[in-house]
């Protein structure tokens, strides 16, 4: 009886929080100013700065105050994001994106780096194997006898006069 008890207790806590997750995601993007700022932080600049559109701090900007006037107003004309973000990108070119978008040859732009991040570790490891199977073989002991001769050599190489 315990265990369906709990395993109810359990079910309803995460039907819970799982409503309570959505409720701040959907109250969050329907919030204008929450997409204002999503959207502008998914922007550049085109004023040349780099800098991100919401972010660009020049004073006098001949760009970035029309650009947040444009966004404002698509979002108070009800455009949805990815319209939004497309109208942008045809009047201003790709470049107005701070990331690349997810499709056709942009997608190099979100694979190239992690491959090659894998393959230079797996290059790495492979390389080090190899350093430590190539390591010089030591005779296994030397004459005590050629070790004191040795030690003597330098210590009479090394004294000071």
């Amino acid at each position: 009886m315990k265990s369906t008890s709990a395993g109810n207790f359990l079910k309803i806590w995460l039907q819970v929080m799982a409503v309570c997750v959505l409720t701040v995601f959907v109250v969050g993007a329907s919030d204008p100013g929450v997409r204002f700022s999503n959207l502008g932080h998914k922007m550049m600049c085109s004023c040349g700065c780099g800098q991100v559109l919401l972010e660009c701090n020049h004073v006098g900007c001949p760009s970035s105050e029309g650009m947040r006037n444009e966004l404002a107003d698509a979002i108070a004309h009800g455009d949805a994001d990815s319209v939004i973000l497309n109208a942008f990108v045809a009047k201003y070119g790709p470049t107005i994106l701070s990331a690349p978008t997810r499709g056709g040859f942009d997608n190099v732009a979100w694979i190239v780096p992690p491959v090659v991040f894998l393959l230079a570790t797996i290059g790495a490891v492979l390389l080090i194997r190899r350093w430590r199977l190539r390591a010089v073989a030591v005779p296994a002991g030397t004459p005590i006898a050629e070790t004191d001769e040795m030690r003597d050599r330098i210590r009479k190489d090394t004294e000071i006069f």
